[in-house]
């Protein structure tokens, strides 16, 4: 008989705060916090996805992650399958800020693995 449950994937989403954002006047920044808090909620909405956790850097990590290190933000996730992951990380091309897109703000990278088992 063959198991034919397959494990979610664990992903790690990993999210920066590009110097566009920096760039903007006050007045604009508000758009930008309401389209990241729209992302997140569809990011819960996404069927296959579970979040596990999450981290914000914001308070000890301040400015843009030029080259990657350190992000702002991470949310750990079980993903059904690949799919579901692309389709986190396509809120960001897809979310509206303005006649922007979230991108535009924000630059997010996914690792794929799978669960680090722990030996009891």
């Amino acid at each position: 008989m063959t198991d034919t449950t397959q494990k979610p994937i664990r992903a790690l989403f990993c999210a920066a705060v590009t110097q566009n954002f920096f760039d903007l006047p006050a007045s604009e920044i508000g758009a930008v916090w309401a389209a990241t808090g729209e992302m997140l909620k569809g990011i819960r909405a996404i069927p296959g996805v579970t979040i596990l956790g999450t981290l914000d850097d914001d308070e000890t990590m301040v400015g843009t992650s030029p080259n990657g290190w350190p992000w702002t933000f991470y949310i750990m996730a079980d993903v059904a399958d690949r799919a579901a992951a692309i389709a986190v990380c396509n809120l960001f091309r897809t979310t509206p800020v303005g006649e922007y897109r979230l991108w535009k703000y924000m630059r997010i990278e996914a690792r794929l693995g799978r669960e680090l088992v722990i030996p009891a």
